[in-house]
Order: C-alpha cells, then structure tokens, then sequence
C-alpha cells in the first residue's frame, strides 16, 4: 500500500479546558499518513483515479475551524473519523500537536493509528 501525507497543516480552532482557551483561538498542526493505492492514478495522471490531498485538507480545514472541542483527544478522533469516513482511505496515520501548550517545549500533541494497517 502507498502513503500519501499533508504536513504540518496548520488550523486555528478553539482548543482547550481552561476559560481562557475557551474565549481565544488556538493554532493545531496536524500531520496526516493516508494509506491508499496510487497505482490507478499513476496509470491514468487523473485526479478522478487519485486520493485528493486538496480535498482532504479543505474539508480538515473547514471541519477543524468550526470546532470546539476540550481535548486533543477528541479533535484527533473526529479528524479520523472524517478521513476514514469520506474519503477512500483504509488506514491513516494522525499527528495532532498543540504548539506553545505546555511552557518549555515546542509543542504537544497526540499520535493515533486508525483502520486496517497496511501490509508491507
């Protein structure tokens, strides 16, 4: 199986369990593993045969933006969800990092694995 990625797709959303977090926005990066067969698409050079990342990303984008969620946790579960959900993807793999939310590092974050992992 092939792998296609988005990298570092930064989102600002409401993010967070203290008030304040609750009243600013908040910048996500998400790195995202998307298994996928691009034999199709290498063999016919059409978007209609490939996993669109453009589209993937728009509609990550949109759904993150109107979010309001406490927890990484659940952004990073619904974020699968989605990819898993609407688009021909069978496994993905999903980092999600909060910058600046822990003073002293550069960011945190959680990393998920969702769906059937693909064999070598």
């Amino acid at each position: 199986m092939d792998i296609v990625y988005i990298r570092d797709l930064k989102v600002d959303t409401v993010i967070g369990i203290f008030d304040w977090e609750r009243r600013i926005r908040q910048t996500v990066s998400l790195d995202l593993e998307m298994a996928t067969d691009i034999r199709a698409a290498a063999a016919s050079d059409s978007i209609d045969d490939a996993l669109d990342y453009k589209a993937v990303g728009k509609r990550l984008i949109s759904f993150i933006q109107e979010s309001e969620f406490q927890l990484v946790e659940t952004l990073s579960e619904k974020v699968a969800e989605i990819v898993l959900q609407e688009f021909a993807v069978s496994w993905l793999r999903l980092r999600l990092s909060k910058p600046g939310a822990l003073r002293g590092s550069q960011d945190v974050g959680i990393i998920i694995e969702r769906g059937t992992r693909p064999s070598a």
